[in-house]
């Protein structure tokens, strides 16, 4: 429970500028823009990605189990439900990134700070949809 309370703190921490804009990718751009400048770069990904995967490796062997990403899946669902809907496009390109599958590069049904890791480039690729290399509100768009 204390995994899943972080990982909602962490992923609902949002300054109330964005907050109120509801500009589509806001609340992505607000939990993963580091050092705040509006733009989440591909160090930012890897970043926020490896503070998510210590928040739910419960018992701190670098690997995510069945058990600790059910966990992740449900404040990610927790988190989605407070957000509401109309994200924009770009929020579809999220998702996957955040499944198991995508994670578990060798499917063996856990996902290691490795498999984790190497996945980052792949879920910024995703989302810098206009290719300018950062992801803003514009990758977040109705385009």
């Amino acid at each position: 429970m204390k995994i899943l309370l972080t990982l909602t703190a962490l992923l609902l921490s949002t300054p109330a500028a964005f907050a109120q804009t509801g500009m589509p990718g806001a609340h992505f751009i607000e939990n993963w823009d580091l050092d705040g400048n509006g733009a989440v770069t591909a160090a930012e990904i890897a970043e926020k990605r490896s503070d998510v995967f210590a928040s739910f490796d419960a018992d701190e062997n670098a690997s995510l189990s069945a058990a600790e990403y059910a966990l992740f899946d449900e404040a990610r669902a927790n988190d989605q439900a407070q957000m509401g809907g109309g994200h924009g496009k770009g929020m579809q390109n999220l998702e996957a990134p955040m499944q198991r599958s995508f994670n578990d590069s060798d499917a063996d049904g856990e996902v290691s700070a490795s498999e984790w890791a190497a996945a980052s480039p792949k879920m910024f690729a995703a989302l810098d949809r206009n290719g300018d290399g950062s992801i803003t509100t514009a990758d977040f768009g109705a385009n």
